[in-house]
C-alpha cells in the first residue's frame, strides 16, 4: 500500500502540534546519523540547517517552561508549526509524494495545536507549568523519535 507512507506525515504533523521544532530536530538528527528519509529534500542535507534544527528544538523545549512563553496557537506559533510540519511531512512521505506529505502534516498540525493546547492548559491547572511541560516534552519527543525512526526503517526496508 503505497499511500500508507502518508501516515508518517500525519503522525509527524501531530508531533508538530505540540512542539513545533521537534519534527525538524528529529529529521536533522536522523540525517546527521547518516539515515535517509523517504522523501527527497535537498534542504535536509545542509549541515547549517541540520545543526540549526537541533539547536532550535532544544531551545523550544527550554523556552516552553518560561512563564512568558506564548500559546502555541498565536500567529508565529502556528506559522512555525506549519513550516516545520510541512518540511518534515514531505521528508517522511514516499518519494514523489512530498507535496501530499507536506499537506497532510500541516492539515494535522494546525487543528491539533488547539487540542494539545487545551490539554496542556488542563494539565497546567492540575500540576503546574513546569511539570506539565516536562511530561509533554517527554511524550512529544519520544513520539517524534519513534515516527522518524519507523519511517526511516520502513524506507530502508528493515
Amino acid at each position: 500500500m503505497k499511500h500508507c507512507g502518508l501516515l508518517f506525515s500525519a503522525l509527524i504533523g501531530a508531533v508538530a502540534s505540540a512542539r513545533s521544532m521537534t519534527p525538524m530536530a528529529g529529521i536533522a538528527a536522523a540525517r546527521l546519523a547518516g539515515e535517509r528519509t523517504p522523501g527527497e529534500l535537498v534542504l535536509l542535507d545542509r549541515p547549517l540547517f541540520q545543526y540549526g534544527a537541533l539547536v532550535m528544538g532544544v531551545g523550544e523545549l527550554l523556552g516552553d517552561k518560561m512563564k512568558t512563553a506564548p500559546d502555541r496557537t498565536v500567529f508565529l506559533g502556528l506559522l512555525a508549526r506549519t513550516m516545520s510540519a510541512g518540511i518534515a511531512g514531505a521528508a517522511l512521505a514516499p518519494r514523489g509524494e512530498e507535496k501530499a506529505g507536506a499537506a497532510v502534516a500541516v492539515a494535522t498540525a494546525v487543528p491539533l495545536a488547539y487540542a494539545t493546547l487545551a490539554a496542556r492548559k488542563r494539565a497546567m491547572a492540575r500540576i503546574g507549568q513546569t511539570r506539565s511541560g516536562l511530561i509533554e516534552d517527554a511524550l512529544v519527543v519520544a513520539a517524534g523519535i519513534a515516527v522518524v525512526a519507523l519511517a526511516v526503517r520502513r524506507h530502508d526496508g528493515s
